[in-house]
C-alpha cells in the first residue's frame, strides 16, 4: 500500500537520512525543522520519501490525498502510562477536592492500593477489553507508541496478569507498545509490616517470572519517601539488570528523593516526574544519557508543583514529556492537552513542547530509530491535522483534538 499525501501546509520535524539524532537537548528544542508546502509518500508501512511540492517527482501511489491546509507530524510517544487498570478512582478526586492529601488518601487504603484491590477481583479477559479501549482511545488523539507499567497487582499473580494484559495489547495494537514492570509501585497490606519482605517477593518470585515469560522491557521503581528508598531501589534495579530489564524510575514526585541520582548511577533510561529537581539534580543528569521525563499532567490534576522544565531546558539537557494516563493522578492520555499545560505552566513553547513528545519520547522507550521523527525509512506513525493556522494552534486550541487523521504502519488509524 502506497499512500501519497501532498499540498501538506507544514511536514513538521524531518530529518536529514544522514545526520539523525538520537534527541533532542537545550536551545535546540526550540527548533523543529518542517518544509512547507510539501508532498510525503508512505509505503510497505515506512516513510519513503518527502520533499516540497515545487519539485515533486512523477510517482505512483495507491491513494493519493491533498492535505492542503493540513500539517503532518510524527505520532506522539508516550513513554509513561498506566493505561491497564481495573476501574476509576473519582471518589478520590472527591477527597482531594475536600481538602484530603494524595499521601492521607493513600493512608486511608486509597490510592495504588485501591487500585490494586480492585485488579485482583477483575478478570484477565475484562481487563484487557478495558485496556484496549483505552488504547484506541489515545490512538485517535494521535498516540503512536506508548509504555505501560504494571504495578496495580502488588502480588505474583496479579502482577503477571497485567504484563500479560501488556503483552496482548503489543500483540494485536497497529502501534508500538513498551512494558515496564513496577511491582515495586507501594506495599500491599500483607507487607506492610514487612517492606523487606516484599522486596524479597519481586527479586526472588517475580522478577524470574516476568523475566522468563518475556513479559517486560523495563524494571521500574517508585523511589519516594514512605515507597522504596534509595537502598531498596538499588537492590531492584541491579536484580533487574541480572534478568535483562533496564531500569526505569518513579523519582522526586514529592520530595528530594534520591531518585535521580540512583537512577543515573545505574543507567536509568528515564527518571520520570521530578517536580523536585534542584541543582544536585541538574548536574546528575549532564553526566549521562537518561532522559528527564516531566508528567506534568499529574501535577495538574493533583495541584501539586510543576516541573522546573525551563530550568533543565536552559541546563543544555532534553526534556520528555509524557501523560501518566493512570486512574488516580491524572486519569487522561490526552497528548494535545498535555502540551498546553506544558506550554502554559512549565512556560515550554510549542516547538519544545512538541519535541518533548515525538523524538525526546521515542528516545524514552529506545525508539528513536523507528519513530519520533519525519525521515526516510521510519516508521510511517503519522498524525495528520484538522486545517489549522500554525503548529503553536495545537497547544493554543486546548480542548479539541487537532487530529483529522493518523496513519499507523503506513495503514489509516
Amino acid at each position: 500500500m502506497r499512500i501519497l499525501l501532498t499540498n501538506i501546509k507544514q511536514l513538521c520535524q524531518v530529518e536529514d537520512s544522514l545526520d539523525r539524532r538520537s534527541r533532542v537537548a537545550g536551545a535546540d528544542m526550540a527548533h523543529i525543522p518542517c518544509i512547507e508546502n510539501a508532498w510525503l509518500l508512505v509505503a510497505k508501512g515506512l516513510i519513503h520519501s518527502y520533499g516540497s511540492m515545487d519539485d515533486m517527482p512523477e510517482m505512483h501511489a495507491d491513494e493519493t490525498i491533498d492535505a492542503g491546509g493540513r500539517f503532518v507530524l510524527p505520532a506522539w510517544c508516550d513513554s509513561h502510562t498506566h493505561l491497564v487498570f481495573a476501574a476509576p478512582r473519582d471518589q478520590e478526586f472527591v477527597d482531594r477536592i475536600k481538602g484530603l492529601s494524595y499521601e492521607e488518601i493513600a493512608r486511608r487504603g486509597g490510592g495504588i492500593l485501591n487500585s490494586a484491590r480492585r485488579l485482583n477481583e477483575t478478570s484477565e479477559e475484562e481487563l484487557y477489553e478495558h485496556s484496549l479501549r483505552r488504547l484506541h482511545e489515545v490512538m485517535a488523539q494521535g498516540t503512536g507508541a506508548i509504555e505501560i507499567k504494571s504495578g496495580y497487582g502488588l502480588n505474583t499473580e496479579a502482577e503477571l496478569k497485567m504484563l500479560r494484559v501488556i503483552r496482548k495489547l503489543k500483540e494485536n495494537a497497529p502501534v508500538p507498545v513498551k512494558a515496564s514492570f513496577l511491582a515495586a509501585h507501594a506495599y500491599p497490606v500483607d507487607y506492610k509490616e514487612d517492606k523487606q519482605g516484599y522486596i524479597n517477593l519481586i527479586i526472588d518470585e517475580m522478577l524470574p517470572k516476568v523475566a522468563g515469560e518475556g513479559l517486560a522491557d523495563y524494571m521500574d521503581v517508585f523511589c519516594e519517601e514512605g515507597f522504596f528508598s534509595v537502598a531498596d531501589t538499588e537492590r531492584l534495579l541491579e536484580a533487574g539488570w541480572k534478568h535483562g530489564l533496564k531500569p526505569k524510575i518513579h523519582a522526586n514526585q514529592l520530595h528530594y528523593s534520591g531518585g535521580v541520582q540512583v537512577g543515573m548511577k545505574h543507567r536509568a533510561v528515564s527518571v520520570d516526574h521530578l517536580e523536585c529537581v534542584g541543582d544536585a539534580e541538574i548536574e546528575a543528569l549532564k553526566h549521562g544519557d537518561t532522559m528527564p521525563t516531566l508528567l506534568p499532567a499529574a501535577a495538574f490534576f493533583l495541584g501539586i508543583q510543576y516541573q522546573p522544565a525551563r530550568r533543565i531546558i536552559d541546563a543544555g539537557l532534553p526534556v520528555c514529556l509524557a501523560t501518566d494516563y493512570n486512574p488516580g493522578s491524572c486519569p487522561s492520555g490526552n497528548v494535545p492537552l498535555l502540551l498546553t499545560i506544558a506550554c502554559t505552566q512549565l512556560k515550554m513553547t510549542p516547538e519544545e513542547a512538541i519535541n518533548a513528545v515525538t523524538l525526546n519520547g521515542a528516545a524514552a522507550m529506545e525508539l528513536h530509530q523507528q519513530l519520533g521523527t519525519i525521515a526516510t525509512g521510519k516508521k510511517a506513525n503519522l498524525i495528520v491535522t484538522r486545517p489549522i493556522p500554525s503548529l503553536a494552534h495545537i497547544p493554543y486550541d486546548f480542548g479539541n483534538n487537532p487530529v483529522e487523521k493518523v496513519i499507523f504502519g503506513g495503514k489509516w488509524g
